[in-house]
């Protein structure tokens, strides 16, 4: 096998990650906080040093397979990861209300995580499989969509609506990657678009609307594409206003109205949100100092060491601190991105931009929570959020990128 030269950028930045998220970790459940913390959260970060030794022997183990075993195992892959997460919805254990977790041991195991994995192999390989999808070659793209689909409603039956939101955000990027049109992968994304702003101000909602309409109109130029894209703004305007005042539940419209102004309820629901931007904001430049952040060490973060913890990082480490993590992950993507551009082979093309999405999600929905510019779902962040199926599944992913990178000469010629 003809192996090219190891990307060690790619694996120093790794490294530098993760020694971010264990000082994070061990800041937010180790230091004076732990007097108000419960046993088994302290006992977060030495289960999370175990997750990392164990992810560097897989990565090390992953980087002597043959490339080839990715794409021809890719379908066994894919069934192996539903199976688990039906035997996880049957026999799994409940953690914060979701049922996505398998004991295995003295571990739990969130088997969505590793099933990211699997559709993953799976769609690249079927896509890779085809020709370029389009307007009339739909059965692929409608294929490409049950693949992600039957996970996604698996994770919807465990109460897991946070996973089930990256693997959706994920499919249009795939098909887009796949040849998907312009206009057709806008209007897939467009729901989203419409009511993420509809849910700042109806206004915007009916702005977005129409802009995205007429983008939609001047990428395309079909008039079938434009009135359906029209109509689904509606629907999704109307909707989500609907849905806002008549049927939401008031705590759940309360956690709607904390996300636009948290003001509202500062002591309820918009507690969370307030005490995360108080806790980046009072980091300044330099950051008050590791163990020494007020907001993290008193317990007014919630969840400081997985959906919180960026502002734990913010407020003893400060800009400069959070600059530097915002640096190693913008690099992370150029390398990944640039693996990309190097590689001749669809398949590990499709891979990566799919495992380089599927991060930047994680880094945009985490960070963009803890800064109040996105509601609050509950997503880790990439190699920094405790948690060990996460952090393995990350891992995976990352070294199976590269190892096709490494392997790009000889996997170009069986393209």
């Amino acid at each position: 096998m003809d192996r090219g030269e190891f990307n060690w950028t790619v694996l120093a930045v790794w490294a530098g990650l993760l020694l971010f998220g264990l000082t994070a970790i061990y800041s937010a459940t180790q230091g004076p906080v732990s007097q108000f913390l419960p046993s088994y959260i302290t006992n977060n970060f030495s289960r999370q040093v175990i997750w990392v030794v164990i992810s560097g022997v897989v990565l090390a183990g992953i980087l002597f397979i043959q490339p080839k075993t990715f794409q021809e195992g890719a379908y066994i892959f894919y069934i192996l990861g539903i199976l688990l997460m039906i035997i996880t919805l049957f026999f799994g254990v409940e953690v914060s209300g979701s049922k996505s977790w398998l004991r295995i041991g003295p571990f739990n195991m969130q088997t969505g995580e590793f099933t990211k994995i699997t559709t993953i192999l799976a769609a690249a390989t079927y896509l890779t499989s085809r020709r370029n999808i389009s307007s009339e070659n739909l059965k692929t793209a409608v294929i490409t969509v049950l693949i992600f689909l039957l996970p996604i409603l698996l994770l919807i039956l465990q109460n897991e609506a946070g996973v089930a939101i990256v693997y959706l955000g994920l499919l249009p990027v795939v098909l887009f990657w796949s040849g998907l049109p312009y206009g057709i992968s806008l209007l897939m994304v467009s729901p989203a678009i419409v009511g993420y702003f509809t849910v700042v101000d109806i206004r915007l909602g009916i702005i977005s609307a129409v802009i995205l309409g007429l983008v939609i109109f001047l990428l395309q130029r079909r008039t079938w594409l434009t009135v359906t894209s029209i109509i689904f703004g509606a629907l999704v305007i109307i909707g989500t206003e609907v849905a806002l005042h008549q049927v939401l539940q008031p705590h759940q419209r309360a956690r709607v109205e904390a996300f636009t102004n948290p003001s509202l309820d500062p002591l309820g629901s918009g507690w969370n949100v307030l005490q995360a931007k108080t806790a980046i904001g009072s980091g300044g430049l330099y950051g008050k100092g590791f163990m020494e952040g007020t907001q993290t060490q008193l317990r007014f973060l919630p969840e400081q060491w997985t959906d919180f913890i960026f502002c734990v990082i913010g407020e003893e480490f400060g800009f400069i601190g959070a600059s530097i993590l915002l640096t190693l992950y913008l690099l992370l993507f150029l390398k990944l991105l640039s693996m990309v551009a190097n590689h001749k082979h669809p398949f590990a093309q499709l891979f990566i931009v799919s495992v380089t999405f599927l991060y930047f999600m994680h880094f945009l929905i985490n960070v963009g929570s803890a800064t109040a510019l996105l509601p609050i779902i509950g997503i880790p962040l990439p190699f920094i959020s405790y948690g060990g199926s996460a952090f393995l599944t990350n891992t995976i992913l990352l070294a199976i990128c590269l190892n096709l990178d490494m392997n790009k000469r000889s996997m170009s010629i069986y393209r």
